[in-house]
């Protein structure tokens, strides 16, 4: 209903039904969360506030005359939310606002550094966001394992699913396609993988080895396009990539089950 009239509503009734709905979804999250009975519907209407809140904030930006979608706008917007949540798990010590704090601040992140790169003709822009995301990636990933050894440890196999896979995606991504391919890290790449499925076992973690395991068998396909298909021919290169695959995989099984299964 909102969004079929949403040209004909004036700005306070914009900022009433954003804002204002989303101010008051966290007081209510705040009632809430007090009783364990209804602590799990306090965590509901804390997300329904991380969701809302974004969005009047953009309206305020917007009819101060900012343009909200500018990376100057949404540093400002996602520093706000950064520093709201991260004050609302010094005071109410919730899980819920460790999330909320993480997601915030990596699109800080992105924001501001885009905000103080701007156009510049000096960056590659996708290779500068490829960058950006092995670097949250690491974060991440090294978030995932502090929280491992405290009251926070529900959080790190989130942390370490989406570090691995921002941290593998990402390197593989700057290995480039041939004829263009970054040969730096076309050659570490392999270590990275190994490394990973090396972490998996020392952390207990099935991400790692989940996601090693798939980004491996990724390069085993990309390094025989790139490099075999043609000398070899398509049918023997995938009988070779085939066999490689398969041998990953049976690597992966006997870790997850000597090490993983508990």
């Amino acid at each position: 209903l909102l969004y079929q009239n949403w040209s004909t509503l004036g700005f306070g009734t914009k900022v009433l039904a954003t804002l204002g709905a989303g101010v008051a979804a966290y007081f209510v999250g705040v009632l809430f969360s007090r009783d364990e009975r209804t602590e799990t519907a306090g965590s509901a209407f804390y997300l329904i506030s991380a969701l809302v809140i974004p969005m009047g904030l953009y309206v305020v930006f917007d009819n101060a005359g900012f343009d909200a979608s500018s990376y100057g706008s949404q540093s400002l917007i996602s520093g706000i939310l950064f520093g709201m949540y991260l004050l609302s798990y010094v005071v109410f010590r919730k899980n819920v606002f460790t999330l909320f704090s993480i997601l915030f601040g990596t699109w800080l992140f992105f924001s501001l550094t885009s905000f103080m790169i701007g156009g510049g003709a000096y960056f590659d822009s996708w290779k500068f966001y490829e960058y950006r995301v092995l670097v949250a990636g690491i974060t991440y990933m090294l978030i995932g394992y502090a929280f491992s050894k405290n009251e926070r440890a529900s959080l790190s196999n989130f942390l370490y699913g989406f570090g691995i896979l921002g941290f593998l995606g990402s390197a593989l991504s700057l290995g480039g396609w041939k004829p263009n391919q970054n040969v730096f890290w076309e050659l570490i790449y392999p270590g990275l993988i190994f490394g990973a499925l090396f972490l998996s076992v020392h952390i207990k973690s099935k991400s790692f080895l989940t996601w090693g395991t798939l980004f491996l068998m990724a390069y085993i396909l990309k390094i025989t396009s790139e490099y075999f298909s043609s000398g070899l021919g398509w049918p023997l290169a995938l009988v070779i990539a085939g066999l490689a695959m398969i041998g990953v995989g049976y690597m992966s099984l006997s870790l997850k089950k000597k090490y993983l299964s508990a």
